[in-house]
Order: structure tokens, then C-alpha cells, then sequence
């Protein structure tokens, strides 16, 4: 009975040690990210739809009174449900970004003292749980987790590729993958780790460089996109009234009555439907642009889409005056 139980009561503490460090275990949940992408899809669908019920006049839904159904209500629709896709996401997943960013931010002074340890004599798994003992700001709960795994028996190198897995960005799969292959290799690990740091802060000032000289061609995406919503603005409160009475004026003189001079003055109302849309696409394109050329992601785009997209729509609704003939 001892030599029969002795394999199951093995595997049942490797499994409780295996939960405890993390090893093993499957993940039975979606990201948030993923999470708000889905819910976000969903509810943009419902306002899609309830787009389309706007537009053909099963719904009588007015924002402003007196403006009536059809485009107005429609594009009101439309501009929830894909604030309803980008916000969520966008914020999330940018955040998301942010915090690992920070962790990166500290990755090659955890390199530089663990290379410092090992110069001492010790051993790779030695090293990391002597440096999981300082400070790295958001990294440091990283460190300490495979600090832990490292104690629990755990292999350096599945230590190193859980690490990879909770922090997965190209520069740490790229920093662990090279320290896992020098470790193997043998030979002065602490040179290895030296130089991987001091790349890797390379890279980090490279990447901050460019984001510090794209920034001025994001700013200059918003300063656009709001003069373009002054520009409206003025052609609305001024311009097209004055364009209305003088249409109006014309119509109700002689000149009108023969048709000597004509004035269409009822297509200026669809101008302001036309402004709007015409808001509506520079608020997606400019903003998913604007995370583009920031930082090459999507998401990043996404909040600046949603921040312009929002911006813009209140004021096209409720500081630019409503144009009625």
C-alpha cells in the first residue's frame, strides 16, 4: 500500500506545488480586453440596428426637438455604437499597454544586477533570487514571482518562459529568450546579461525618442481637427442663416416670382448633415491615425478616436446650431 500511494501522493504535491507557483496551471478565463471587445461589438450592434430602425422611421427618437427623424437620429445611433466598440477596448487595452511599458521600463536594471550577482560566482537561479530582493517599481511583483517558482524547484528556464508569458511583449520574449539560450550554453552568463541590458535600454530610448518626435504630428492632428469643428461652427451660426434669409428674401420678391433669380436655399439644412458626417470619419480616421503614428497600435488609436469622436459629436449637437428653413 506504501509503494502504491507513494506515486499518487508525489503527483498530488507536485499538482498543489504546481498551483501554488503557477506551473501548469491553464487559464479558464478571457482577458478584460478581450472581454470589453466582445461586450462592445455586442451593444454597437444593438445601436446599429437601432440605427436603422432611426433612419427608416420605426423609431421616432430626436435629440433636439424639431429636427425630425431620419439622418440626424441615425447618425446619433451610429456614433454610440462605435463609441460603444472603441472606448472600452481602447482605454483598456492602452492602459493595459501602459502598465507593461512601465514593467519594461525597469527590466534592464533587474538585468544589471543580476549580472552583478553572477559576477560574485553565483549561478543563474541564484542570481535572480538574489535581485528579486530590490526594488523595480511594477516589475518587482514579476520578479518576486519567479523568484518564488525558482525556490519551489522550478526550472530557471520555465521560470524565465512563465515570466515571458505574463509579460508578453517582443522585448522581453527577445531578453529571455537570449538569457535562456546563453544559461544553456554555458560559459560567463553575467557578460550575456551586461550586454542584454544595455541593448535593451537602447531600444527603450530609441522607442521613447520617437514617440517624443511623433507626438508634435499628433498634436498638430488635434489642433486640425478642432479648427475644422470652429470652421463649422462659424458657417453655421453666421454664413448659412445669412445664406436662409437671403434665399427666403428672394423667394418673396418679384425677382423670385419670375424665376429671374433662384436661391435653393432648403438644401443648407443638409449641409449640416453633411458636416457631421464629415466630423464623424475625421474623428475615427484622425484619431485611429493619431495612435498610429504615436506608438504603432490600433488601440492606442482607438482612445484617441473615441476622445475626438466624443468631442466632436457634442459639439456638432449641442453648440452648433441646428439649420431650419
Amino acid at each position: 500500500m506504501a509503494t502504491a500511494d507513494a506515486p499518487l501522493s508525489a503527483n498530488v504535491g507536485r499538482r498543489v506545488v504546481g498551483a501554488r507557483i503557477g506551473v501548469g496551471a491553464e487559464k479558464t478565463h478571457l482577458p478584460r480586453t478581450q472581454i470589453a471587445l466582445f461586450v462592445g461589438l455586442a451593444v454597437g450592434i444593438v445601436f446599429f440596428i437601432l440605427a436603422g430602425l432611426s433612419y427608416s422611421g420605426s423609431l421616432t427618437f430626436q435629440l433636439r426637438a424639431g429636427e425630425g427623424v431620419g439622418l440626424n437620429p441615425m447618425l446619433d445611433f451610429l456614433v454610440f455604437g462605435m463609441l460603444a466598440i472603441f472606448a472600452p477596448y481602447g482605454f483598456l487595452k492602452s492602459a493595459e499597454e501602459r502598465r507593461v511599458e512601465r514593467i519594461e521600463d525597469r527590466l534592464p536594471d533587474f538585468l544589471r544586477d543580476v549580472a552583478e550577482a553572477g559576477r560574485f560566482g553565483m549561478t543563474l537561479p541564484d542570481a535572480i533570487v538574489v535581485a528579486s530582493h530590490g526594488r523595480y517599481g511594477l516589475l518587482t511583483d514579476e520578479i518576486k514571482k519567479m523568484a518564488s517558482q525558482i525556490e519551489w524547484g522550478v526550472p530557471v528556464a520555465t521560470a524565465l518562459r512563465l515570466f515571458q508569458e505574463r509579460v508578453p511583449t517582443p522585448l522581453v520574449k527577445r531578453v529571455v529568450s537570449i538569457v535562456t539560450r546563453a544559461n544553456e550554453a554555458g560559459g560567463n552568463v553575467a557578460d550575456v546579461l551586461t550586454m542584454v541590458a544595455h541593448d535593451t535600454r537602447e531600444v527603450q530610448l530609441q522607442v521613447k525618442a520617437r514617440q517624443i518626435s511623433m507626438l508634435t504630428y499628433v498634436t498638430v492632428i488635434y489642433i486640425a481637427f478642432f479648427v475644422f469643428l470652429v470652421t463649422i461652427y462659424i458657417m453655421a451660426a453666421i454664413f448659412l442663416p445669412q445664406m436662409i434669409v437671403a434665399g427666403q428674401g428672394i423667394s418673396s420678391s418679384s425677382l423670385g416670382a419670375s424665376g429671374a433669380v433662384t436661391l435653393q436655399f432648403g438644401y443648407v439644412p443638409i449641409l449640416f448633415v453633411a458636416f457631421l458626417v464629415a466630423v464623424i470619419v475625421h474623428a475615427v480616421g484622425d484619431g485611429i491615425m493619431a495612435g498610429v503614428l504615436y506608438n504603432g497600435r490600433i488601440a492606442e488609436g482607438m482612445q484617441h478616436a473615441t476622445i475626438m469622436l466624443v468631442s466632436g459629436w457634442a459639439i456638432m449637437r449641442f453648440v452648433v446650431p441646428v439649420l431650419n428653413t
